[in-house]
């Protein structure tokens, strides 16, 4: 049976806001307007007929308008706070680290956002992305369940973060930026932003995590090749590395760590900005371009997904395919369960505290409310590079207080076992990171074989594996472990947690 390609409930609670939301949401500078126009779409010249939403190829679209879900929550997330003084952060104060039109993205509760022609231009190389039917995994699992995955890996650096990298690098070329810096883990995000400075012709330079900077190779050349100049981290380059490697000359480094390192370059030079890859809104803002493709092609073939599941790290390719569905959830059009599958050995929504707590190890950046393991956790160095953060973003963690979705975590071995059976049926071999929404989905597609349910399925396939590979001879000649971690680690590190509104 071949795989078909897809071209291209209960009431939902109410929470109130928290003391400290309560107490500074008068001074959040929220309510900066950018230019919106009603939702439309953009054709995409035919690109990707394997991607096209009905028979004709003419009809694939790709968006024109980035969705803010902030307009449509209930309740509007609590503010990020600056780190000396826990007042919420002006503009002012973002400016030595980004261009004033993402600056503004940031703040915004403008429901829709226009996405500049050029932009388009450059998604064209690879957008509308296919949503595929995977029915050689259906048949091997023997489940009346139907699973369709969204998969991004067939942009230039082969995953989805090249949405929100071009974006970006181009708003700090028309600011007149020079040089943009960023951290990554696995190697994805640093790949993409190099990608996108060399189409607008910005230095770029990256700290990679030590971990992934061993483990990945490829990665680093994938980055040296479009131009960028990669460190691992912690590094001797800045003070926050070195002071990292004095008290641990040999540790595998955090996604924390090389972004405090990042951040330290970006704050010393007048023509160099940051660039973040996951985390933040107009990071999360971007990645919509996933779910708005993906509500286009489900309505075209008459299905409507039940379930809805994603890998979580910082969470943006999680928020980038969630965040519309949860729209139309919110209006009432459909009533999905949505998850989120993190992996167990760095569980910041099912094991961390929602607090305000800062986005580095060094606590150079705003505090922000999120679910979190502590600033200077230190994951334990699994494969999936791209989900060891401390942190949640707050706009997912906000929606998870909200009740508007649930988290799962899930160990290693069996992300990769889900990975084999997903390669030897379907083909593509994943990143690890999907592998984590991979593994759950085959949970859920085992229990529908249980109860007889037919469920729907849409999944998040965030990026191929290609780079991967050490992992996978990891596990195939059966030296994986499961990782976990130290209640005591945890506990070490949430003691150190501001105190914000004590």
């Amino acid at each position: 049976m071949a795989t078909h390609i897809i071209p291209s409930g209960n009431p939902i609670p109410r929470s109130p806001a928290s003391s400290i939301h309560t107490r500074v949401e008068k001074e959040w500078l929220g309510n900066i307007s950018l230019k919106a126009k009603p939702m439309n779409l953009r054709l995409s010249n035919g690109h990707r007929a394997r991607a096209a939403l009905s028979a004709d190829p003419k009809s694939v679209e790709i968006p024109c308008q980035w969705y803010n879900l902030i307009a449509d929550l209930p309740v509007k997330p609590p503010p990020p706070l600056h780190p000396k003084t826990f007042r919420p952060v002006k503009p002012e104060d973002l400016s030595p680290l980004f261009p004033d039109e993402l600056i503004k993205q940031e703040v915004s509760n403008d429901k829709f956002i226009d996405i500049p022609d050029e932009v388009i231009d450059v998604y064209r190389l690879w957008r509308p992305t296919p949503l595929i039917r995977a029915k050689r995994l259906e048949k091997l699992l023997n489940k009346p369940a139907r699973i369709y995955y969204k998969y991004e890996g067939v942009s230039p650096a082969g995953s989805h973060k090249p949405n929100t990298a071009v974006p970006q690098v181009w708003y700090n070329a028309q600011q007149g930026i020079k040089n943009v810096v960023t951290e990554t883990g696995a190697g994805q995000w640093g790949c993409s932003l190099a990608f996108a400075c060399s189409l607008f012709g910005l230095g770029c330079e990256v700290w990679q995590v030590r971990a992934s900077y061993e483990q990945k190779p490829y990665r680093k050349l994938m980055m040296q090749t479009w131009g960028a100049k990669v460190h691992p981290s912690p590094s001797t380059v800045t003070e926050a590395g070195r002071k990292i490697l004095q008290m641990d000359p040999s540790g595998p480094g955090s996604l924390g760590i090389a972004i405090s390192e990042a951040v330290e370059v970006a704050t010393m030079n007048i023509d160099t900005k940051y660039c973040l890859g996951s985390v933040l809104n107009h990071v999360l803002l971007h990645q919509t371009v996933i779910g708005e493709e993906c509500l286009k092609q489900m309505e075209a073939i008459g299905e409507t997904p039940d379930l809805i599941i994603g890998c979580t790290g910082g969470g943006s390719n999680f928020a980038g395919l969630s965040f519309p569905f949860i729209r139309e959830k919110l209006n009432g059009k459909i009533n999905p369960i949505i998850r989120g599958v993190e992996p167990a050995a760095c569980p910041s929504l099912t094991k961390g505290v929602y607090a305000y707590d800062y986005g580095d190890t060094a606590g150079m950046t705003p505090l922000m409310k999120m679910h979190t393991l502590g600033h200077d956790f230190i994951p334990d160095p699994i494969h999936a590079g791209g989900l060891r953060y401390h942190g949640m973003a707050p706009l997912i963690s906000h929606v998870y207080e909200l009740g508007f979705m649930e988290a799962i975590a899930i160990p290693q071995i069996e992300c990769f076992q889900g990975a084999i059976q997903f390669a030897r049926s379907e083909g593509l071999i994943p990143a690890p990171e999907p592998t984590h929404a991979i593994a759950a989905t085959i949970r859920e597609a085992l229990r529908c074989r249980e109860t007889g349910e037919a469920k729907v399925i849409l999944t998040a396939m965030c990026g191929h594996g290609h780079f991967d590979l050490p992992a996978y001879d990891n596990y195939l000649q059966g030296n994986m472990v499961d990782l976990s971690f130290s209640e005591d680690k945890i506990q070490a590190s949430l003691a150190k947690i501001p105190r914000v509104g004590a």
